[in-house]
């Protein structure tokens, strides 16, 4: 519906300090610093080509930023080990990985601390070694106290959440609702995930993590829209996704703010993005190549996908900005 303001306009105030919270189009005139003001806001993001890895793969971890990046293990037939660390501007390749693996779990903020955790070796074997990065090479350290592979992980090197995926139960696989979390030397089990599920998405940290997505093959295949919250000490179910999905990626810095991109539907790949604000899930800008099984960095505020493509191995990438907003100051020209 039409508005007053929509139809009048923002009257021009003058005010001694910028209004807290301002909305779109609105002017005023600071007293004190003796200038006109404006506000704006681009509402919607948008992903762009980023500068490709050097080895194509699926499934594989990665931990850091943006611009400062780094990629891990994953799946380019066969399983591989190969590291790369983004600079901004392209990737360069590092140590190995000490076991090849994908599906594997990742944490780390910083492209110089990192830790890869779990997933399959492509035996099929599924794997409960852990490595740490220190920035120029991988250590093994303390083992998951469950063996998995398509689990999800955030956190950080030092302090890191593993959990969902898929173990092997001995006569049959069977999707997992277990969680670990990591304190910089050993793995500690804690609750489960309300939905078991394999291939989910993950992101956050060790105290403030969100689970999403994912599927369920048994006793019959579901796609999974439930979204859970963890506080620390449990799992609490929010709202839904608005598409189920599996195999995609998340990334945020919080379970207040997230990115669930691409993945899927059981039938086709999915470009489709949403995004979380601690209540609920917007879809926002799709990203331009529809696929799956990404690596990914960054923050909902400014991301990175690497890799990916389901089936077909690909060593592309895209970088997602978030919507911007900011205060203008008006001249005379």
């Amino acid at each position: 519906m039409t508005t007053y303001k929509d139809i009048r306009g923002t009257h021009i105030v003058t005010v001694t300090a910028d209004p807290p919270a301002p909305v779109n189009g609105q002017m005023w005139y600071n007293s004190t610093e003796q200038v006109m003001k404006g506000f704006t806001s681009n509402p919607v993001g948008a992903w762009a080509s980023s500068p490709a890895l050097n080895t194509g793969r699926v499934e594989l971890g990665g931990a850091g930023t943006s611009t400062a990046a780094l990629m891990f293990g994953g799946d380019a037939s066969p399983v591989v080990n190969n590291t790369e660390l983004f600079n901004g501007s392209s990737y360069s390749e590092v140590a190995n990985l000490n076991m090849a693996r994908a599906t594997l779990g990742a944490a780390g903020k910083l492209n110089t601390a990192a830790l890869a955790f779990g997933g399959y070796d492509g035996t099929p074997g599924y794997q409960n070694e852990t490595e740490t990065w220190n920035g120029s090479s991988w250590t093994e350290v303390a083992n998951l106290n469950q063996a998995r592979a398509q689990l999800a992980g955030c956190g950080t090197n030092t302090a890191a959440i593993g959990f969902g995926g898929r173990k092997d139960s001995g006569a049959t696989e069977e999707e997992f609702a277990g969680t670990e979390t990591w304190n910089g030397s050993s793995w500690t089990e804690v609750a489960d995930l309300n939905t078991a599920r394999q291939l989910l998405a993950g992101s956050g940290t060790n105290t403030s993590a969100l689970a999403y997505g994912g599927v369920d093959y048994h006793p019959s295949t579901a796609y999974k829209t439930e979204t859970e919250s963890w506080n620390g000490s449990a799992w609490t179910e929010v709202a839904d996704l608005n598409a189920a999905r599996y195999n995609w990626q998340g990334i945020g810095a919080s379970n207040t703010s997230a990115l669930a991109v691409a993945g899927y539907t059981g039938t086709a790949n999915s470009g489709l993005v949403e995004e979380w604000n601690g209540t609920a899930w917007t879809e926002t800008t799709n990203v331009s190549d529809d696929g799956n099984a990404y690596g990914s960095a960054g923050t909902a505020e400014a991301a990175l996908i690497s890799g990916g493509n389901g089936r077909s191995p690909s060593a592309s990438s895209e970088a997602w900005t978030a919507p911007v907003t900011s205060t203008v100051t008006f001249t005379a020209s």
